[in-house]
């Protein structure tokens, strides 16, 4: 009887782990393809000024914008009719393009090296990369979950979340203001140039 309760458990972990690991593979697989996209965008775009907008369409493939600006916003997203949960996500969307894009220099492209993919819950996967870019090395890992296809939700730069980051900000204007405050913060945000 113990030989097959333990043959049964080792049967489910075994067929728990294939799953898992054809997910982190299938998660880390889009992400290479992710990067490498936005790359060589970044490589053929030599005007710096039109590199958000070369960018932005395969960022918007790869990202899920609308689950960062909800997390990035924090429990007040609720509180959102979905007029300014449209908004908010397409101004956030801006924003984080333009940021992104603005941290390229053409014909300066960053070495990446992906390390091992780790699953912390189903249908989550983080993919843990080193890079090296202009002479300095960072620590990025892209988070990632799967809703039809794996979809960026964070990137934590040095163990610092981009999404925390910003929830600082959001949530304490989201606290004085409400959803009008966010809003017009994340306007200002777009408004002032890069």
């Amino acid at each position: 009887m113990k030989r097959r309760s333990l043959f049964a458990l080792v049967f489910a972990v075994l067929c728990l782990q294939g799953p898992m690991q054809a997910s982190t593979a299938e998660a880390e697989q889009q992400l290479r393809k992710a990067v490498d996209e936005v790359l060589s965008i970044a490589d053929r775009e030599s005007d710096k000024g039109k590199l958000a907008e070369a960018v932005r369409p395969a960022l918007m493939r790869n990202i899920s914008f609308e689950t960062m600006t909800r997390r990035a916003v924090g429990p007040g997203w609720k509180l959102f009719s979905a007029a300014q949960q449209k908004q908010a996500t397409q101004l956030f969307t801006t924003l984080v393009i333009r940021t992104y894009s603005s941290k390229f220099t053409p014909g300066e492209r960053p070495v990446m090296s992906y390390q091992a993919a780790v699953s912390p819950a189903a249908g989550r996967v983080d993919v843990p990369t080193k890079l090296v870019y202009k002479g300095s090395r960072y620590s990025v890992t892209y988070r990632m979950e799967q809703a039809g296809s794996w979809k960026i939700v964070d990137v934590v730069i040095e163990g610092v979340s981009m999404i925390a980051n910003y929830r600082s900000q959001l949530d304490s204007q989201f606290k004085s203001g409400g959803a009008a405050s966010v809003i017009k913060s994340l306007e200002q945000s777009v408004a002032r140039p890069s």
